[in-house]
């Protein structure tokens, strides 16, 4: 997964792709990837403070600052058609955002984003019909089955959000190739955003009367924002022009092994050899659907 996305969302297999991936496009998606991570991370540090929905409220607000500055949607000009799916995109980013940083409360980075990610695999998988996809299939199932099998200690609330991040996801990719065919440019995109801002508004005031924010809790939060929306937000829109969408495909599958990474090193989160292993088997999945495709 990357970590609740905030752009348009990736290109398809089905695209074409005339031109090879260059050692910068590599650079922009990894760090991307590192971005979103050490965001969501950063993000966590707040919640002692402002708990997972406050730090969810200052993501919107900076998803939103940033998003009208590159897309400069013209709202008066939107017909009943175009707003409607950029309603439900506004529900969906509130959604998937509020979801995933409640999991990672719960159960960790490296789990929740894990959880997550079997949104754009569940879309990629059930795009094709073909058997070595089905066989993909079987192996992220086997993983997640392994993430959740009972233990006195499994979290079953936080992978219930982490599943819900994972439908939020299929979701919001499914929902923005619609906007995009309806509204132009990241003119939809833009408008979702400020919507879910507004709607975080109320729950913001609530927080900030409720926990006052610290300096640090409040920077975190802007942090999370900045690193975990805006700056994967302008790298996509530069990678998903240079890059062949099955590279761009592939890089996605590394952000929850870089998750589990950040969790690890940043957080103290560790994970067991069975825990790595159901993560592996998750990312494999994908690289085995993707690499079969292009071939």
């Amino acid at each position: 997964m990357q970590t609740a996305p905030a752009g348009p969302a990736p290109a398809t297999r089905s695209e074409p792709t005339h031109h090879r991936t260059s050692p910068a496009g590599v650079a922009a998606m990894l760090g991307s990837g590192l971005s979103n991570q050490i965001g969501a991370a950063t993000g966590s540090l707040a919640f002692p403070v402002l708990g997972p929905v406050g730090v969810v409220a200052v993501r919107q607000y900076v998803a939103a600052a940033v998003l009208l500055a590159v897309g400069r949607p013209a709202l008066r000009s939107f017909t009943w058609q175009q707003w409607r799916p950029v309603i439900l995109l506004a529900v969906v980013f509130g959604t998937m955002n509020l979801s995933l940083y409640t999991a990672i409360d719960r159960v960790g980075l490296g789990l929740a984003v894990t959880l997550e990610f079997l949104g754009p695999l569940a879309i990629a998988l059930a795009a094709t019909r073909r058997r070595v996809d089905a066989v993909c299939a079987l192996i992220a199932a086997a993983g997640v089955v392994t993430l959740m099998r009972p233990q006195p200690s499994t979290d079953y609330v936080g992978m219930g959000f982490g599943l819900l991040g994972a439908v939020c996801w299929a979701s919001y990719i499914l929902l923005n190739r619609t906007v995009g065919s309806r509204v132009p440019g990241a003119q939809g995109a833009a408008a979702a955003a400020l919507l879910s801002a507004l709607t975080f508004l109320p729950v913001g005031l609530y927080v900030v009367l409720r926990h006052p924010p610290t300096v640090a809790s409040l920077g975190y939060a802007v942090a999370a924002g900045v690193l975990a929306s805006a700056v994967p937000y302008l790298v996509d829109l530069f990678t998903l022009r240079h890059v062949p969408a099955a590279a761009f495909g592939l890089f996605m599958s590394v952000n929850p092994v870089l998750a589990a990474l950040v969790g690890w090193l940043g957080l103290g989160q560790g994970l067991g050899w069975i825990e790595g292993a159901a993560i592996g088997a998750v990312v494999g999945a994908n690289v085995l659907s993707i690499l079969t495709a292009r071939r």
